[in-house]
C-alpha cells in the first residue's frame, strides 16, 4: 500500500473517566492529513453521556483546571448513536485506508473503538492505532519509552501557531502536526 492510499486521522478525545463504557467520551476531534501533511478534512462532536455512566472523580477534579475546556465539551451534545454512524461515514468517504494517530493511542483508540463498535456497529480503522510517542521514539531511537516525552522532543517538530487546549479538534491537530512533521523528517533521513 502507497503512502497516497493511507490517510493519517489525528484524533483526540476528551472523557469524564478512563474506562470505556463506563465512563463517557465527552467530545472528539479528527483531522484527516494525506501523506504530504495536507489537511483534508476534519471532524468534531460532543456527545451526551451514557445514561449509565459515570463520572471518575479524579478525572472531574483535573477538568477543574480547565473551566473553559469543559464547557467547550458540553456545548450542544448530541447522541452517541446519531454521531458515531456518521464519523464512520465521514472515514469511509476520505480518499484512503483511514489510519488512527494519537497520543496516546491506547487512550484515545480505547474509547473510539467502543463508541464505533456499540453504536456504529464496526471500526472503519479495523483494530490497530498508531501512537505517536512510540514513533517518536524510534524515530529517535531511544532506547526507553519513558525517556520520550513531549519536553524531549525536538522543538522544530512542534508547530509553533499550535497549542494544546484540552479541547478535543485543537488538540487533535496540534499531535497530527507534530506526526506529520517527524514523519516528514524520518522519511527525508531514509
Amino acid at each position: 500500500m502507497s503512502e497516497r492510499t493511507e490517510i493519517f486521522v489525528s484524533t483526540d478525545i476528551e472523557t469524564d473517566g478512563f474506562i470505556p463504557a463506563i465512563n463517557s467520551m465527552l467530545s472528539f476531534g479528527s483531522v484527516a492529513f494525506d501523506g504530504n501533511a495536507q489537511v483534508l478534512d476534519t471532524y468534531t462532536a460532543n456527545l451526551q453521556t451514557l445514561p449509565e455512566g459515570e463520572q471518575n472523580p479524579v478525572t472531574m477534579e483535573w477538568w477543574e483546571q480547565f473551566p473553559e475546556a469543559w464547557a467547550k465539551t458540553r456545548a450542544n451534545p448530541r447522541a452517541p448513536q446519531e454521531v458515531m454512524p456518521e464519523y464512520a461515514a465521514w472515514l469511509r468517504a476520505l480518499p484512503g485506508k483511514p489510519v488512527f494517530v494519537a497520543y496516546p493511542a491506547t487512550f484515545d483508540f480505547s474509547f473510539i473503538n467502543w463508541y464505533l463498535a456499540r453504536f456504529a456497529g464496526h471500526n472503519p480503522f479495523g483494530f490497530a492505532a498508531l501512537d505517536v510517542k512510540t514513533y517518536a521514539m524510534a524515530v529517535l531511537q531511544r532506547p526507553w519509552f519513558h525517556a520520550t516525552s513531549r519536553q524531549t522532543l525536538p522543538a522544530h517538530w512542534f508547530a509553533p501557531d499550535l497549542e494544546h487546549t484540552h479541547v478535543a479538534l485543537d488538540d487533535a491537530m496540534e499531535q497530527g502536526m507534530l506526526f506529520m512533521n517527524m514523519r516528514r523528517e524520518h522519511l527525508a533521513n531514509t
